[in-house]
């Protein structure tokens, strides 16, 4: 005899949120290719225009290994978009600096983000899109807020901010 699947008593939200967050990365990587980025690049670049911030510091509000970091800020290094300088306020620690390119392309890639959020958040009627809204930040500052340490880690969502 075959056993019964259990029966589902709540939408699967893991389903949802994880299937609308992998369309979006793939729509964000595409339009952001067009000009020659990758969403761990314009990451980068928007969040160490923000403030003087290390390679470390960016690393984990991008949450980038430290292998994925590098890479990440060679291929800006190389496009001359971004570059490691000293620290303003401590000598022993090195930053990344956006170039003056680096901006305007960091400015271009938020329009492109923007976008595709703005696409995204466009397909719901606009009563929707602002309860949509308000229960996401509601859940990510609130039940949802940080995550379980486990046995086995789940690989790690994107930082907010």
């Amino acid at each position: 005899m075959t056993a019964m699947a259990p029966t589902r008593t709540e939408p699967d939200l893991s389903f949802l949120l994880d299937h609308t967050s992998h369309v979006l990365r793939t729509q964000m990587s595409a339009e952001l290719a067009e000009i020659g980025l990758t969403p761990r690049m314009h990451c980068v670049l928007v969040h160490a225009l923000e403030e003087e911030r290390t390679q470390a510091q960016l690393a984990e509000i991008g949450d980038m290994d430290k292998t994925t970091m590098v890479v990440t800020v060679d291929a800006l290094e190389k496009a001359g978009l971004a570059e490691r300088r000293p620290s303003r306020t401590d000598r022993r620690a090195r930053i990344i600096a956006v170039t003056e390119e680096g901006a305007k392309v960091a400015a271009e890639s938020q329009k492109i983000v923007d976008g595709v959020h703005e696409s995204a958040l466009a397909s719901l009627p606009d009563d929707e899109r602002e309860v949509l809204l308000r229960a996401l930040n509601r859940l990510v500052t609130g039940h949802l807020e940080a995550p379980v340490e486990g046995a086995r880690p789940a690989r790690r969502a994107r930082q907010k901010g």
